[in-house]
């Protein structure tokens, strides 16, 4: 039985244009610097982002804040740069929450802490 990856190719693209920006700016930057580097690369890519978009947060129809994801890639994943040692199980929450709260169905976990960029799909 074969299983289809969900948006195979755009999580491929965003991958893609990861390593491209670690290969430029290599490996000991801020997070921020690495997210808005990506962000340029997805846009020079033809891929539609939108940074910092806000999503209402609400329990019981009552609105108690607000989420933030890093960016979200052609309306269909959310890409989450990190500079950590390694993924743990607080990012693959968060990225379930974000998944739940903006109705998506892949989130992209993308590590620029060394010099090989790592990253972590999420499905919802």
């Amino acid at each position: 039985m074969t299983h289809e990856l969900i948006h195979k190719e755009l999580s491929e693209s965003i991958i893609g244009a990861a390593m491209t920006v670690l290969n430029t700016l290599k490996p000991g930057l801020d997070e921020k610097l690495y997210e808005k580097a990506l962000i340029i690369e997805l846009r020079k890519r033809g891929h539609k982002v939108e940074d910092q978009r806000q999503f209402d947060v609400h329990y019981d129809r009552q609105l108690i804040g607000t989420l933030i994801p890093d960016m979200i890639v052609d309306d269909l994943v959310i890409a989450d740069p990190k500079v950590v040692t390694a993924f743990n199980e607080s990012h693959m929450a968060q990225m379930i929450g974000y998944l739940h709260i903006t109705n998506l169905k892949l989130a992209l976990l993308l590590n620029f802490k060394s010099a090989r960029l790592e990253w972590q799909r999420i499905v919802r």
